[in-house]
């Protein structure tokens, strides 16, 4: 079970864009930044689209704990590194390109590159 409520994971899944915002290494969190969101099963996965270079992505990484907010929904969350499962990223890949396809290919083509599938994270409640 992924913790998630079944409420929660559908309104974040369907949401256009999710608030993310890492703890620091002071404890104190980050300002949120406007991402992309995708589900996979009763799991929720986000990408950064700058890759390793994002400034959440590399607050996330460092301390795996944050903030999360989406379509009404708020929650603490542990980001937890998914970049090594090929399946996962194939299926990833997919649901970044249906969910988010209405946008130009200059938007959507960095969410499915190696780049950003290497800054694949999974968002798990706390």
């Amino acid at each position: 079970m992924s913790g998630w409520t079944t409420r929660e994971l559908e309104t974040i899944a369907n949401a256009d864009e999710l608030q993310i915002a890492p703890q620091r290494d002071d404890r104190e969190l980050r300002d949120p930044t406007t991402i992309w969101v995708v589900g996979d099963g009763e799991e929720l996965y986000v990408r950064s689209y700058r890759g390793g270079e994002g400034a959440w992505y590399r607050a996330a990484r460092a301390t795996g704990r944050g903030h999360i907010s989406s379509g009404g929904v708020a929650k603490d969350v542990t980001f937890t590194d998914a970049a090594g499962d090929p399946d996962l990223n194939a299926r990833l890949d997919s649901a970044y390109r249906t969910k988010y396809g209405r946008y130009a290919s200059q938007y959507v083509d960095p969410m499915v590159n190696d780049t950003a599938r290497a800054t694949t994270l999974k968002l798990t409640p706390r």
